[in-house]
């Protein structure tokens, strides 16, 4: 690796005065002293020479007592042959590992770990884990989804609210309620194997008052304060805003997530160095294809955005996905990279959530339309993609575990389902579906976090619903699934709506129709907001479809000629493919 210098991360009792030695391929350059004198870092050189294997570290006290450790150096499984990343070419699955499928449940208590399995309580652990997982990727695989992101596997030994995975206690480790990290290794080769790419759920802005470094500093500015009663304001506009004050930016950045969330310093040069060589073994370690950065707007972002441009220099195809929670694309796009920010910022990162769309299609598909409302909502939004450098690679979405179902937030009416679902997976960008959104799972964030996060159908083998087999769905659940598993099939083949261009129409009288084309390709889509049937006079499309004799809908698979006028459905979506020749 061209990454040759690490940072090592020793934790002991008392190592005042501790030299250190290294075998012949690993040589150290540097031992740094921490303020706290249970902690060392020391820079390690790996040589050209060394080769992949256990190498012994060898630390000598004052008072003479040794101790020896081995440093294994791992063959590399990522090659450069290899592409990584996912874009608008994929659609990614969202899950919560604790509550997709429990496919071991040897694993659903383990000892040493504060919390077990409590299934009835919508806050604790439910017992789903790696192997459940495993044992249903071909489901995910079937309904034609290409990315495969997890909310964090990784240890979360907490009191509370341990199941999200969001306060991480061991960078290193996979929860041993989850799994083991040889788990791991077999989800992302079974996902691969599948043709489904991996994105790892990183946190940097926080963890666990759990984490034995967290218990223990290592130095007083580890974390921002030792006090949990100072909450962040949770007000990412902060860190974008030019007339911010100083006290709403250091709420925003330096105050913590929750009351067992230390908000973590990433200005420390060690803990940044930590956080970045975590980063790339895990890369390396298990061939993952991408990371979905956690609250990107609350950690540093001068240290953020020099994190993803080392993650970028050595691995070119990568893809890191941003969260931004923000309400507008203005300040959405600033924290996309190739910005022409006011402040020169550059953050480094290909896509980040598009959370304006999300509320746009949500808020848009229960309102009447005006001039600003409905689908009219929409519109505006992508009208704004001139902000964005890279728009085709905003990640897209109806829901996720921090907001309402989809289902219950357009007030369970399949109708406007299909229609939002039609959308998300043929604007621009990268769709995201939640996991239990394509059987018309319902949850409320605003009963709890638990409510929106409740176990897939099937997943458990007491279930008397399951959703992979379909065994005890409604026909409504049954519609829907169907329905999105024909849309994924269909847009894994068709590059017009993966990476073609976007023309859309002014929305007019509850009628939203826009185009996705490329050179070879031409799709039409029409949302109908209306309860009547329409007919739509196409002249206004003309300089889309002068060329075309037929069209072929592609939910129904039937043909249709005459396209001077076309017929929709009301309360519904009409996806054409356009034909230069008659069908026959």
């Amino acid at each position: 690796m061209n990454y040759n210098q690490v940072q090592l991360l020793v934790y002991g009792t008392d190592l005042t005065g501790v030299e250190a030695k290294a075998e012949k391929g690993i040589s150290i350059q540097k031992i740094h002293a921490a303020e706290n004198q249970n902690y060392l870092f020391i820079d390690l050189l790996i040589e050209p020479s060394a080769k992949p294997g256990k190498y012994t570290l060898q630390f000598l006290h004052p008072n003479k007592h040794k101790v020896s450790i081995d440093y294994e150096l791992k063959e590399r499984i990522v090659s450069p042959e290899r592409a990584q990343g996912f874009d608008s070419g994929d659609a990614i699955y969202l899950l919560m590992p604790d509550r997709f499928s429990n496919g071991d449940p040897e694993n659903d208590s383990m000892e040493g770990m504060i919390q077990g399995s409590e299934r009835n309580n919508p806050d604790g652990r439910h017992g789903g884990d790696i192997q459940g997982i495993i044992s249903h990727l071909d489901y995910i695989a079937d309904m034609g989804f290409t990315a495969l992101w997890m909310n964090p596997l990784l240890e979360n030994n907490n009191y509370k609210e341990s199941y999200h995975g969001y306060a991480i206690t061991d960078f290193y480790s996979i929860d041993p309620r989850l799994g083991s990290n040889r788990d791991y290794l077999r989800l992302v080769d079974s996902a691969h194997h599948l043709n489904i790419r991996v994105i790892n759920d990183m946190v940097f802005n926080h963890s666990s008052t759990n984490h034995w470094f967290i218990r223990d500093l290592p130095m007083d500015d580890w974390i921002h304060s030792r006090s949990d009663s100072i909450l962040s304001n949770f007000r990412g506009e902060t860190n974008i805003d030019p007339h911010a004050s100083l006290y709403d930016l250091k709420m925003t950045t330096e105050g913590w997530f929750d009351h067992h969330m230390a908000d973590l310093n990433q200005k420390n040069p060690f803990l940044f160095k930590y956080l970045v060589q975590n980063s790339i073994w895990w890369i390396e370690y298990a061939g993952i294809d991408g990371i979905r950065m956690d609250t990107y707007p609350y950690p540093d972002k001068q240290a953020m955005a020099e994190w993803a441009k080392i993650i970028g220099d050595l691995y070119p195809d990568f893809t890191i996905l941003g969260e931004v929670w923000q309400q507008i694309p203005p300040h959405t796009a600033y924290w996309q990279d190739n910005q022409n920010n006011y402040d020169a910022y550059r953050s480094w990162v290909h896509s980040v959530t598009d959370f304006p769309t999300y509320y746009a299609v949500k808020d848009g598909l229960l309102e009447k339309e005006d001039w600003t409302r409905g689908f009219r909502r929409i519109y505006y939004v992508l009208a704004q993609d001139f902000l964005y450098s890279q728009p085709e690679m905003l990640t897209v979405f109806a829901d996720n575990h921090d907001l309402d179902r989809f289902f219950t937030s357009i007030g369970e009416d399949l109708n406007k389902y299909k229609i939002g679902m039609t959308y998300l997976l043929t604007t621009r960008g990268i769709p995201q579906v939640y996991y239990g959104t394509e059987v018309l799972m319902t949850g409320d964030k605003s009963v709890s976090h638990g409510h929106v996060r409740e176990d897939f159908p099937g997943g458990w083998a007491s279930d008397t619903i399951n959703a992979f087999t379909g065994k005890g769905l409604t026909n409504e659940q049954k519609e829907a699934q169907d329905y999105i598993t024909g849309l994924l099939n269909w847009r894994k083949n068709t590059p017009a709506i993966q990476n073609g261009k976007l023309i859309q129409f002014i929305p007019e009288n509850d009628l939203y129709v826009y185009f996705r084309l490329n050179h070879a390709q031409t799709v039409m889509v029409i949302l109908n907001k209306n309860e009547q049937e329409i007919e739509l006079r196409t002249d206004q499309y003309q300089e889309y479809l002068d060329k075309y004799k037929t069209a072929r809908n592609v939910l129904t698979h039937e043909y249709m000629t005459g396209l001077q006028t076309i017929t929709i459905s009301g309360m519904s979506a009409l996806i054409l493919e356009m034909n230069e020749q008659d069908e026959k």
